[in-house]
């Protein structure tokens, strides 16, 4: 018992040490704090960690286009409303056609409600060549071959099928396609490079691949994309004009809690230059005259507003064809519109005894069809789009932005006439009589 007493005592005067040790303030140990966050230690040390991302382009990258500076830029103090540009020819060839068929002559040859395979395998019996399908066909053609040589009776019998074809001598193979590659020698001039172009974008035709120093466009389609390139390239090299749009897009805030009063135009400019007034499904387009410009216009909206520019740029349509400017492509930045496109047909010409611009300009969005408006214009004359609520962008059930806000489109048309060479006039960009003397030709 008193062993049992004796070590109790001692370790008592262990404790006891200890603790008094413990409370001597030279000798506290200080601990290092951390933080947690997800299960993860974070200090000073730590290296950032990032979820991984999926295998996608990056914004920035997807968003880089030598195109760009040439269709998203607008030289307002240097515009032509009517310039002249020489007539040159653009030629379209097709890409991949192989080697050159054997010089076997056909002769006495029918072929009815047969695939394109079937038919030339039945015209090729009997030699070491084979028809090989690198995507089904079903399209059955009918036809008869008279004579002629073994090029132009395959060439007949892939353009009733709509499909192509190439052949490797080596392997003495005819190979069928669906889809190939073709390539247009465009012309020097950037305003027709942009009429051909912007007119394959407005057909829904994208994955164009140009090269803007020797001036050519490669571009992979089927038939039909083959045959709506052929007229719109036979149009622009037909016709004697093409149409132009410079634009400045803007959404504006109202200074107040109260709307844009927009009647404000007319005291402001004089009715005489407030000529057409366009009611849509959504906002309104006015025509108006040449003193309602991109700095005017600007002037009036600052006096009510916050007027901030969101977009900017150009785009070339050939005479009755449809093109489209996608606002999101030439935007300053992110922003609610930017899923905004804004396409155009339209033709010049005699309009009810006058030489008028007859446009159709509708605004869609990836939802569809946001208004459209039917205009009517003379040369010189611009189009300010009115009235569309900046809440038409919105998705969010609630918005930091002001139910008053608005998108302002204002466009200025232009006409690009393509002459002879050796019929240029000393101006080019006609103004005053010129211009007039020009357009009366």
């Amino acid at each position: 018992m008193k062993k049992a007493f004796k070590y109790l005592v001692i370790t008592g005067l262990v404790f006891g040490m200890c603790g008094c040790k413990h409370l001597e303030p030279q000798d506290t140990v200080e601990y290092d704090t951390v933080q947690v966050i997800d299960n993860l230690v974070i200090d000073e040390n730590s290296v950032p960690i990032f979820p991984k991302k999926a295998a996608l382009t990056t914004d920035t990258a997807r968003r880089f286009s030598i195109e760009l500076p040439k269709r998203c830029t607008v030289d307002w103090d240097n515009q032509a409303v009517v310039s002249v540009v020489p007539e040159e020819k653009i030629e379209m060839m097709r890409l991949d056609t192989g080697d050159k068929l054997p010089d076997l002559m056909v002769s006495d040859y029918d072929f009815k409600r047969q695939t394109v395979r079937a038919a030339l395998d039945k015209l090729l019996e009997g030699t070491k060549i084979a028809v090989v399908e690198e995507e089904p066909m079903f399209e059955k053609i009918s036809g008869s071959i008279a004579s002629g040589n073994l090029a132009d009776a395959v060439d007949l019998m892939a353009k009733l099928g709509r499909v192509y074809y190439s052949y490797d001598d080596t392997t003495k193979e005819i190979h069928l396609f669906n889809r190939t590659k073709w390539l247009i020698k465009m012309p020097k001039d950037e305003s027709i490079i942009m009429a051909l172009l912007d007119a394959m974008h407005g057909a829904d035709m994208r994955n164009l691949l140009v090269d803007w120093q020797d001036k050519t466009l490669v571009f992979e389609g089927n038939y039909q994309t083959e045959r709506e390139v052929t007229k719109i390239i036979s149009d622009i090299s037909s016709k004697k004009y093409v149409l132009a749009w410079d634009m400045d897009v803007y959404r504006v805030y109202p200074k107040t809690d109260n709307p844009i009063i927009w009647m404000n135009l007319l005291p402001a400019f004089g009715e005489k230059n407030i000529k057409m007034s366009i009611p849509g499904v959504v906002g309104r387009a006015l025509v108006v005259g040449s003193e309602i410009n991109s700095k005017t216009l600007q002037e009036f909206l600052s006096q009510q507003s916050n007027v901030v520019l969101i977009s900017q740029g150009r785009f070339v349509v050939p005479n009755g064809w449809q093109s489209r400017f996608d606002i999101g492509q030439c935007g300053k930045e992110e922003r609610l519109e930017t899923d905004l496109i804004v396409g155009a047909t339209a033709k010049y010409g005699d309009y009810g005894g006058r030489d008028k611009i007859d446009a159709k300009i509708v605004l869609r969005t990836s939802n569809g069809e946001l208004s459209s408006f039917n205009i009517p214009s003379s040369v010189g004359d611009n189009y300010v789009i009115i009235g569309i609520p900046t809440h038409s962008f919105v998705t969010t059930p609630e918005t930091l932005i002001s139910p008053f806000a608005e998108l302002v489109v204002f466009m200025s048309p232009r006409i690009i006439s393509i002459v002879d060479a050796q019929k240029i006039p000393a101006n080019p960009e006609l103004v005053g009589d010129a211009l007039r003397d020009y357009l009366n030709e």
